[in-house]
């Protein structure tokens, strides 16, 4: 069942064509790794799957709802951690997801037992009283993940989840994802390519606004004769062409 399809996207900022007629969809049961250079189109991409960006064209469905007509529905059906999540960071960790957890429908009773079963998953028990502020990026990047995850999503997307995160706290996020991943239908976003090869089952790349390929890692990795993941994405995407100039700014990446 495609818990999220995306057909057509596409998305201008002036006279920069950021996302061309993206199409792609994600499994129940499925991890989709969401790969690409900065300024390919992925953020933007992601934005407005998640309904915070509106397409100039195109349409997505999460769960079956539309992000353009069935907007709520679809967002009830999600779960997002966007790259540098906006925290509140004058409340408390436990405030603060039940807070996320309130606004998207669920009574006092859920409400205690979700933030449990979340603190748990993104080893945030023992920081449930304290403020955000007083949190490391690391702690701060999982309460961010407890709170895309609270209302316990079919639907998730995932951009740069490890992000600030030390060794330990990577093998154990990375063990959450997949976990997750038997029943949910997870699309992340990454530029730790081992992610790749150790939580998932396909990979969408994107460069330029496009998608380039959509395979499996193992078949990706065969593209090359040393079989690695690295060098498949410096040949496929802009990396091949080192003597041109990239057609985006920094400032412009998307």
């Amino acid at each position: 069942m495609e818990a999220l399809k995306v057909a057509q996207l596409a998305k201008s900022f002036g006279a920069r064509q950021a996302v061309r007629g993206v199409s792609f969809t994600v499994s129940a049961g499925e991890t989709v790794a969401f790969l690409g250079p900065n300024g390919a189109g992925k953020s933007t991409t992601m934005r407005m799957v998640a309904g915070y960006l509106e397409p100039d064209a195109g349409e997505a469905w999460i769960g079956g709802a539309s992000i353009l007509s069935e907007r709520t529905q679809a967002q009830v059906a999600l779960g997002y951690l966007a790259e540098g999540a906006p925290l509140y960071l004058d409340l408390s960790v436990k405030a603060f997801l039940s807070f996320l957890a309130r606004t998207h429908g669920l009574t006092r009773v859920q409400t205690r037992d979700a933030i449990a079963r979340v603190a748990a998953d993104a080893g945030i028990e023992e920081v449930l009283g304290l403020r955000i502020e007083m949190l490391s990026k690391g702690y701060r990047r999982r309460v961010a993940l407890a709170g895309a995850i609270v209302h316990d999503p079919p639907v998730l997307i995932l951009d740069e989840p490890t992000d600030g995160l030390d060794p330990n706290q990577k093998v154990a996020m990375r063990a959450l994802i997949r976990r997750m991943g038997q029943a949910k239908a997870i699309l992340i976003s990454t530029h730790q390519l081992d992610e790749v090869e150790a939580m998932c089952s396909r990979v969408v790349l994107i460069d330029r606004g496009q998608i380039i390929t959509d395979t499996t890692p193992k078949e990706l990795m065969a593209t090359t004769p040393s079989g690695r993941l690295d060098e498949a994405f410096h040949a496929l995407t802009r990396g091949e062409k080192s003597g041109e100039k990239s057609a985006d700014k920094a400032g412009e990446a998307a």
